[in-house]
């Protein structure tokens, strides 16, 4: 499992006055980079290999300004050429927010998915989820 807090700032915060939906995908995102690094440890856009394939977020409770939260990311799913990604978001002990996004090892020069070599999978599989 990877962990990542994050400070909840006054500007993600809506009329409501808890935190807006589509913050959570972006801390999701930000979460998942320890992940990206397992595929290109530097980070280089130029010869990225993943591309994402789908999302999905569950909305369990209201998230507030003034209280961390972390992000809980781990992997849920290892195929041949794609991934999903679990993720949970806590604040103040209590799990508000869910996520599973898929990933795909992609070759953007061919336009085709490509396998995940096996070292990755089993960096992949350091970070399982056990139920």
């Amino acid at each position: 499992m990877y962990s990542e807090l994050f400070k909840v700032r006054f500007c993600e915060t809506d009329a409501l006055a808890h935190v807006s939906n589509t913050v959570l995908v972006q801390w999701f995102e930000t979460a998942r980079e320890p992940i990206f690094r397992l595929f290109t440890p530097n980070l280089d856009l130029k010869n990225w290999p993943l591309i994402l394939a789908s999302y999905k977020v569950d909305f369990l409770l209201q998230i507030f300004y003034g209280h961390e939260v972390e992000v809980r990311t781990f992997i849920s799913r290892i195929g041949n050429s794609s991934f999903d990604v679990y993720q949970e978001l806590w604040q103040e002990q209590k799990k508000c927010a869910s996520g599973t996004t898929t990933l795909v090892h992609y070759d953007f020069c061919s336009g085709k998915a490509c396998t995940i070599p096996d070292e990755i999978k089993a960096l992949l599989n350091k970070h399982f989820l056990n139920p």
